[in-house]
């Protein structure tokens, strides 16, 4: 074609897209573009469709993230087709695209948006007409979608966000019931911290957390005041679902959250602000779990296999830090005064073999996993009932697809600007609610009706409203037939189907870089302790000294860092309290220069011990040029809270100014304290000095007498 042919087409082409408009299929399915919105749900009604519901309305707001100008920004709801099978709800939850159809028409929500204006999203969908009388019992994938066209750009769509929807029953057709399955229901629901947030807590010192940001979540509106506050009003508003919980409880918070009672520090120097709210909420807490179900979790929500890998000096497995992990169940009983379910942990990630055998020994018999973690036998199937795995340890299984729903998805590569409705705050459950329906039985046409333990994120993170709602749409589950309440304990009286084996594909080599860190402090701290004694006024055991490091050390396996966690953040707790532990035996900076007295003087080394303990230690000299220690190292025993000199045999090289780097270590080898710089002089020679002297003496002599000499003989040489 010439170009001023194909030039006059392209004109043509732009003055009728000017005139008449896009291509419908260029935007109802644009070109997945960078997320250059942001839609932030408010709202969601109702959360599970009844014959009685007469509309669908969503609301919320988009935002111009990005660097353009958005022209016409506007919205949609698109609705999919039922969900009959586990893999396509699967595919849903892992953000797969769908083939779907309009429920609405585009609502324009501005003319334009300019970047950071913002605009409100409201989308009602009449529920009376024909839309309504086409959905039957089941789960729907509905999809959020908003499209505009940025500056410089074709229309596209820009942000959308997936969610599901449970319809019980027909709109306007009450006769067109789900069928009543009333299948088994318990519910864990986790009270764990967001993360460690001990930066240290050494023996007799008050608690220093790393930030105040536990104090928020433990005020009206945190989040662990809301977990608290949603599952009391269950209790007292539906006494089927109240009773379906069982409270998983982190024994390292409720530690940390009753020593902040009574006064704690805040990295950087400040003072707590959160004394107040730990006692209200732990006073909540325990008016909620008395006379329920509990179970623990490991220490700090410890990964067991990755702590199972921290070695001692002797290069084997340190066994207590296992037993500290593990001993949830005293700390629950001593801090809020309830007993915790016998024999039963819940884990994170999938213990190995090695954690496994230490869980059996520990007490336990079984152990609370995700179904898409147990494999039976040698199979590649997933296990969905009770299975016994090795050691006699029986596996109960979460139902792994309700996890996933409430857990979310990133967006994928084929839709980059979809997003889960579990990272939506204001919807968050919503998916999950749909994910209990369907596994009960909801629309399924295989496979339905099992009984269901669901295992939200371990560090749940709802507002208030939302886990009311859950709570509240589970009711409605079990209102209509769908689902009943049930408990753990009725869930675990049922026989183990078969063996099988844990399996954990999201495992990295973090892990173990993690525990080589942590088996590095851990011999420190070893060393540390093996150089105390027990002093006779103080009576303070030394494992109570390094007991800290020791819980700090579980902390650092803590599956709230990751999979892939970085060391150095894993182990900050541990150092901290090693540190502190250090610090407090130490080498005192002398304020003048020591004149040393002769060649071979004693040098005086003051030490502070202000631990409650004695210290066996070494003084060790370094950069020390000019100077010598007189006598082998030896130990020297420092007694608790105190001072003490000791006096160092140095011999001086040379005489002048000299320097000296004075330090502690343990018999172990382990650094204690700071080093202190000793100022020296000396006006003694050393035996290298006398020996040079003498010898430049003698040659001196010699070469004077050798002078002499042929003086002598040159003389008597010239007498006639």
């Amino acid at each position: 074609m010439k170009r001023p042919a194909a030039f006059l087409l392209s004109l043509l082409i732009v003055a009728a897209t000017a005139l008449f408009g896009a291509p419908a299929s260029a935007q109802e399915n644009p070109s997945p573009e960078p997320a250059r919105l942001r839609l932030d749900l408010g709202q969601l009604s109702p959360r599970v469709v009844t014959s009685s519901d007469q509309a669908i309305t969503v609301t919320g707001t988009v935002t111009n993230t990005g660097s353009r100008r958005i022209v016409k920004p506007m919205a949609r709801l698109q609705i999919g087709e039922r969900l009959t099978s586990p893999r396509a709800m699967d595919s849903v939850l892992a953000g797969n695209p769908v083939q779907d159809s309009p429920l609405t028409d585009f609502t324009t929500l501005a003319e334009e948006l300019e970047p950071g204006q913002s605009a409100r999203m409201e989308i009602t969908v009449p529920l009376t007409g024909p839309r309504g009388a086409a959905l039957r019992p089941g789960v729907y994938p509905l999809l959020v979608n908003v499209n505009g066209t940025p500056e410089y750009g074709g229309p596209a769509r820009l942000a959308a966000v997936s969610l599901l929807m449970p319809v019980l029953s027909t709109p306007g057709h009450s006769n067109n019931q789900a069928t009543p399955r009333h299948s088994k229901v318990a519910v864990l629901w986790p009270i764990t911290d967001s993360a460690p947030h001990i930066q240290s807590a050494p023996f007799g010192v008050p608690m220093t957390l790393t930030d105040d940001s536990l104090a928020g979540e433990l005020s009206p509106g945190g989040r662990l005041y809301s977990l608290v506050s949603a599952a009391r009003a269950a209790q007292e508003n539906n006494q089927k679902v109240g009773g379906s919980l069982c409270f998983a409880l982190d024994p390292d918070l409720l530690r940390t959250v009753d020593a902040m009672r009574n006064g704690y520090r805040v990295s950087g120097g400040g003072t707590g602000k959160g004394a107040d709210a730990a006692s209200n909420w732990l006073a909540a807490l325990r008016a909620l779990v008395t006379g329920r179900c509990v179970v623990p979790m490991p220490f700090a929500d410890a990964d067991l296999t990755t702590l199972g890998k921290v070695r001692s000096a002797d290069g084997n497995a340190d066994s207590g830090l296992m037993t500290t992990a593990l001993n949830g169940t005293a700390i629950i009983r001593q801090v809020l005064g309830v007993e915790s379910r016998s024999g039963v942990l819940w884990p994170g990630g999938a213990p190995d073999e090695k954690a496994l055998s230490a869980i059996s020994a520990g007490g336990f018999q079984t152990v609370l996993t995700g179904s898409a973690k147990l494999r039976a036998g040698g199979d590649d199937e997933t296990v969905t009932g009770a299975a016994t795995l090795s050691d006699g340890l029986r596996a109960q299984p979460t139902n792994s697809m309700v996890t996933s729903a409430l857990t979310g998805f990133v967006p994928s590569p084929q839709t980059p600007t979809t997003y889960s409705g579990a990272s939506q705050r204001a919807v968050s459950t919503q998916n999950g609610l749909a994910a209990i329906a369907f596994e009960a039985g909801l629309g399924r046409t295989e496979g339905s009706g099992a009984p269901l333990l669901v295992a939200p994120p371990r560090r749940w993170d709802a507002t208030t409203d939302e886990l009311n709602a859950f709570l509240s749409g589970i009711g409605k589950l079990t209102t209509a037939g769908v689902t009943t309440g049930s408990t753990l304990d009725d869930l675990l009286g049922s026989t183990p189907d078969g063996s099988a084996s844990l399996v954990d594909n999201t495992r990295s080599d973090g892990g173990a870089a993690v525990a080589d860190q942590l088996s590095g402090l851990d011999q420190d701290a070893a060393s540390l302790l093996s150089a105390m004694q027990l002093d006779p006024r103080n009576r303070v055991e030394p494992k109570a000294i390094v007991g800290p490091v020791r819980d700090a050390l579980v902390r650092g396996s803590s599956t709230a860092f990751g999979t892939a966690a970085a060391p150095s953040s894993a182990s900050a707790n541990a150092t901290s309290e090693l540190a502190a532990i250090r610090d407090q035996v130490t080498v005192e900076q002398p304020k003048q220069t020591f004149a040393l007295a002769s060649g071979s003087s004693p040098l005086p080394v003051y030490v502070h011990n202000d631990l409650p303990v004695g210290v066996s230690a070494q003084i060790a000299l370094k950069n020390n040029m000019g100077i010598r220690p007189a006598e082998q190292t030896k130990n020297w025993l420092f007694p608790a809270k105190g001072g003490q000199t000791k006096y160092v045999q140095i011999e001086a090289l040379r005489a002048g100014r000299l320097s000296v780097d004075v330090s502690l270590t343990t018999p172990a080898g382990t650094d204690l304290g700071a080093t202190a710089r000793f100022e020296l002089t000396s006006t003694e020679y050393g035996p290298i000095t006398i020996i040079v002297t003498v010898v430049a003496g003698c040659a001196l002599l010699l070469l004077a007498s050798r002078r002499i000499y042929r003086r002598v003989k040159e003389s008597r040489g010239g007498t006639p």
